[in-house]
């Protein structure tokens, strides 16, 4: 009897540097860069909206030496990375309207969060997130949110360096992959819309399609059936937060995984890592990588929880679909023993190191997806041997299936 494969086609998006959202998280984690090189008690929750010709900077920020940062020169100097050096583009560094309304933290919730001991700290909200890793791509992140990354990562280098001179910062990137047992096995169809100056699309469909496929085709995934739309509304001229206003937090599904798997709903960018939102979900991946890495499972997703003030997570779920070689409740005990993987929030912060960052720093997380991409800390397989000898694996076991 043949046997019967289960397919289907699944899309992710990716939003570029110089899309107003993006251009909002890149401000507010830049900010609590600043604050963290200051201050590595700093408590940060920075929020950036941007429109045509204005900047606005709220939220909650404690700092010592706060005086010594100037959030204005920060956003600026961030939008002129980007890009954003146009006046007739409606928004430029050098011209925009700025407006700070950033003030200090609640102290009902900094009572919840410091503690005498910094083992006990408490979460800083309550709150479940998710971390997600499958064996699909070699980064362990699913096909099409990486390639829709990696997409907009080669324009805005060639838009950077001048080798593609009308490309503005402002872009999209869609890619749909067809999947078969849960592997992909082809790119069904690529999107890509972005700004430009007034040129024929002709000239842009044919540049951007070249430069796509020389970074899908290693992929081996790309058909002769493979359906290509560039800049499908025929013109993308007026862009960025001239064209859309932009706020932080806003492209979560970006961010993570492209809506394969879970998401708890928190936003990470402009957050200091006492915010569980954002430092859990990275220690989540943290795990789940490494639990896919030991050849545990092909998929895994991991659920925590936590009550604000509350240290010692409420729940800690594993789901690895059917895929796990040792039973989930394994692998669930051995994550909930705290001995591997320590959840509590001042534990896995010390652990990835997320205070005192020093080959990396927030405001690169803010683009092209916080997971995948090996220069983060919870991107490291370090942990592999030592689950795989906690679940009773060797060396030599074999590769297979628990029931479902």
């Amino acid at each position: 009897m043949s046997k019967m494969f289960s397919r289907h086609v699944y899309t992710s998006e990716s939003v570029s540097e110089g899309h107003p959202d993006k251009v909002c998280d890149q401000i507010s984690d830049a900010i609590l860069d600043a604050c963290l090189k200051q201050d590595t008690k700093a408590h940060v929750a920075c929020e950036t909206l941007v429109t045509s010709n204005l900047t606005v900077n709220a939220g909650e920020i404690t700092c010592d030496g706060w005086e010594k940062i100037n959030p204005e020169e920060i956003a600026r100097a961030v939008v002129k990375d980007i890009g954003y050096v146009k006046p007739n583009l409606g928004y430029s560094y050098d011209t925009f309207n700025y407006l700070c309304a950033l003030h200090a933290q609640s102290p009902d919730i900094k009572q919840g969060v410091t503690r005498n001991k910094p083992e006990d700290q408490g979460a800083g909200d309550q709150g479940m997130m998710f971390g997600y890793a499958t064996t699909a791509t070699p980064e362990l992140m699913p096909a099409p949110i990486i390639l829709s990354h990696r997409l907009l990562e080669r324009l805005a280098e060639l838009r950077k360096n001048g080798t593609i001179e009308y490309l503005e910062p402002d872009s999209k990137a869609q890619v749909s992959v067809l999947h078969e047992d849960g592997k992909p096995i082809a790119i069904t169809s690529v999107v890509i819309s972005h700004q430009t100056t007034d040129i024929p699309l002709k000239k842009i469909t044919k540049d951007l399609k070249e430069v796509a496929i020389d970074v899908l085709q290693p992929t081996g995934l790309l058909t002769n059936k493979t359906e290509w739309f560039i800049n499908p509304t025929g013109r993308f001229v007026i862009g960025g937060p001239q064209g859309d206003s932009g706020v932080t937090g806003r492209k979560i599904i970006v961010d993570t995984y492209g809506g394969v798997g879970s998401h708890g709903g928190g936003a990470f960018s402009g957050k200091d890592p006492s915010k569980v939102d954002r430092s859990a979900a990275y220690y989540a991946r943290y795990a789940a990588k490494n639990i896919v890495a030991a050849g545990l499972a092909e998929k895994c997703e991991i659920q925590v929880a936590y009550a604000i003030g509350i240290a010692k997570p409420l729940s800690i779920n594993v789901s690895t679909c059917g895929t796990c070689t040792v039973p989930e409740e394994v692998i669930a005990k051995v994550l909930t023993s705290g001995e591997i993987f320590d959840f509590r929030p001042a534990a896995l912060i010390n652990d990835l190191g997320l205070l005192t960052p020093k080959k990396w720093n927030y405001r690169q997380t803010a683009i092209y997806g916080h997971f995948g991409r090996n220069q983060f800390p919870w991107e490291k397989t370090d942990r592999t041997a030592a689950l795989r000898e906690a679940c009773g694996l060797t060396a030599t076991t074999k590769k297979r299936r628990c029931a479902k």
